[in-house]
């Protein structure tokens, strides 16, 4: 079983921003891979469905970003998942707008949901799929800039960085991880 987790804030006024990527790609993937988000439970949104043969579950936690991990350890600790079947999607201001990359571990980066992740998981390694958004312009402050809606010039480049993360997502239910880093990085 794999476990796709988007990261993102909960409610209305946070749909669209930066911070949401991971949210939007949940969504998006769901649409693609035909999986139902209907489920509330392990202070989530989630859906479970069967891609390429694979059972996958794909989660939006509802805990706000700060406290994603939370959400995380919940599901995992409930369906006994080991990290090696986790991928998580969000939002990295050290890429531009569009650029995915793929990573097996690594720091949180100043990313409150990962710092999180990792501190309820009790580990850095496992699959990331980061999808940058830039840095705010000097003098912004980044709690704006990352809560900010997108200029009209990004939202291509972040929409094809969406659709490529789903096609990471749905190539990793048929190989692993490395190979999939090795196609999309």
């Amino acid at each position: 079983m794999k476990l796709i987790v988007g990261l993102g804030n909960p409610g209305e006024k946070y749909r669209g921003t930066r911070h949401n990527v991971g949210f939007d790609c949940i969504d998006y993937c769901a649409k693609e891979l035909g999986i139902e988000l209907n489920q509330l439970k392990f202070k989530s949104l989630y859906g479970k469905g069967l891609v390429n043969g694979e059972k996958v579950i794909l989660l939006k936690p509802l805990t706000y970003m700060n406290l994603s991990g939370e959400a995380i350890r919940m599901i995992r600790d409930y369906y006994k998942l080991s990290v090696e079947d986790l991928v998580v999607i969000y939002d990295d201001m050290d890429l531009p707008p569009g650029k995915i990359r793929l990573r097996q571990k690594g720091s949180a980066g100043g990313h409150n949901g990962i710092k999180s992740t990792i501190q309820q998981l009790g580990t850095n390694e496992f699959n990331r799929i980061r999808i940058g958004i830039n840095r705010p312009d000097p003098g912004q402050s980044v709690v704006d800039y990352v809560l900010g809606s997108y200029k009209p010039e990004e939202k291509e480049f972040v929409s094809n960085a969406v659709k490529q993360a789903t096609e990471a997502v749905e190539a990793w239910t048929e190989m692993p991880f490395l190979q999939v880093m090795n196609r999309f990085n």
